[in-house]
């Protein structure tokens, strides 16, 4: 998007959890916050380019993406925004829950479910849609870095739909630790990562709430500015 600020949906694991300060430590930054984090020790011994290799996640903080990031549609504000999130979460549905495991997707590491969840499923879809109506129509810029020529068909009818390729069922669950990785640096920094959240024991991974991001402008990093605990 080209317009800001910018907003997503997304689900981020409370602030005091071991999950969030897991994914803040590798990411170096704490969305909840705003602030550094230093890395860990362990990080750094395997890559000491860590910071180059966290870049690209560390710039949208832990998250999962529901809602993609978007630019508002002229007529909506953020208040409005803030309004349908607590009206979203406030809605009883399945809370997903997820068994969370380490490993690469797309050629990037990330928290994974470690197999599909319905209920899951559900809740992106529903996210996608119910927060369509916030969002500016993609400009050709926006479109074009999409890069819809490398996309299925699907993918880019759901593109000029949603704004965004990767939904319905396009869409995969996944909490970003690094960038892209070629296969032979992926492996070690893999396993590294995994022995870092086995030591969390985090067997399920309830997925109970949602967060607004929001970035003011290009030269600055998401942040949390709401929470909302969904509805059972």
């Amino acid at each position: 998007m080209t317009g800001f600020p910018r907003y997503a949906i997304y689900f981020a694991a409370g602030a005091d959890s071991v999950l969030s300060r897991f994914g803040a430590a590798l990411l170096g930054y704490d969305a909840h916050t705003g602030d550094e984090v230093p890395f860990p020790r362990e990080a750094l011994q395997i890559a000491p380019d860590w910071r180059d290799i966290s870049a690209d996640p560390r710039k949208y903080g832990f998250h999962a993406t529901l809602k993609a990031p978007m630019a508002l549609a002229s007529d909506k504000t953020e208040a409005e925004l803030m309004a349908t999130c607590a009206a979203f979460a406030g809605r009883a549905r399945p809370l997903p829950v997820i068994r969370p495991v380490v490993d690469a997707i797309s050629g990037f590491i990330a928290v994974i479910p470690a197999e599909p969840v319905e209920a899951l499923q559900g809740l992106a879809a529903d996210s996608v849609r119910d927060f369509d109506a916030f969002r500016a129509p993609l400009t050709a810029e926006d479109r074009a870095r999409r890069k819809p020529e490398k996309l299925s068909e699907r993918q880019r009818d759901y593109l000029d739909r949603w704004g965004y390729p990767y939904v319905m069922e396009e869409f995969r669950f996944h909490m970003t630790l690094t960038g892209r990785l070629d296969a032979e640096r992926r492996g070690p920094i893999l396993q590294m990562l995994r022995e870092r959240f086995a030591a969390l024991k985090l067997d399920a991974l309830e997925i109970d709430r949602i967060a607004l991001f929001k970035q003011d402008d290009a030269k600055v990093r998401f942040r949390i500015i709401g929470e909302w605990t969904l509805a059972r």
